[in-house]
């Protein structure tokens, strides 16, 4: 089966979750800058989201440009990521509403915990699909942020319902693990043109 379809339903379904996490920017009902003080939990928490739909996307991308052709089973691992990544509007929106409380940021990061086991099911989907010496195969590699973002969400999980406040900036850490898309895939397609 060919790709085309799947990536132009999965950019369809992420600008979807981002279209969704922007109305949940309200207008304020006044119109000094004192009127955006309550929406700053609100607008950081979209921000956050925003850039780690950014990211996905990005890998995303690169994840099926390395791939020739897909499967069922590609199929289903795919919608099990859209799936995860649909629930960050309504945990973004609960999040920033109720200024990162605790219950919030951990759920928060159940949902991107979930997310990144997604990916790497799509991605083991995938290479199960074209083999161990598919390009993909070859430019994940051992994936070491791919393992260690997962260890990070758990972490920040169990410090979010300790009530420790520094889970928030373990998933502002992992965001910036991942702002630099991923050159691995990039680097060897290169090599096989």
């Amino acid at each position: 089966m060919g790709k085309s379809r799947l990536e132009a339903f999965s950019d369809g379904v992420l600008a979807i979750i981002i279209t969704i996490m922007v109305l949940e920017l309200k207008v304020p009902h006044g119109e000094t800058l004192d009127a955006l003080k309550p929406l700053v939990p609100v607008f950081l928490s979209y921000l956050l989201s925003f850039i780690y739909v950014g990211i996905y996307w990005n890998n995303h991308h690169h994840l099926l440009h390395a791939t020739q052709h897909v499967s069922g089973a590609v199929m289903w691992a795919n919608l099990h990521l859209l799936f995860w990544l649909s629930l960050l509007p309504f945990v973004t929106g609960w999040m920033g509403e109720n200024h990162f409380s605790s219950t919030t940021i951990a759920l928060y990061g159940v949902v991107l915990l979930m997310s990144a086991v997604a990916f790497f099911i799509l991605q083991r989907a995938i290479i199960s699909h074209q083999g161990n010496d598919s390009l993909l195969a070859k430019a994940v590699g051992r994936d070491l942020k791919g393992k260690l973002s997962p260890a990070i969400y758990l972490l920040a999980i169990i410090l979010a319902v300790l009530g420790i406040p520094m889970a928030g900036l373990l998933y502002v850490l992992v965001a910036l693990l991942w702002l630099i898309p991923d050159r691995r895939i990039e680097r060897v397609l290169g090599e096989h043109d």
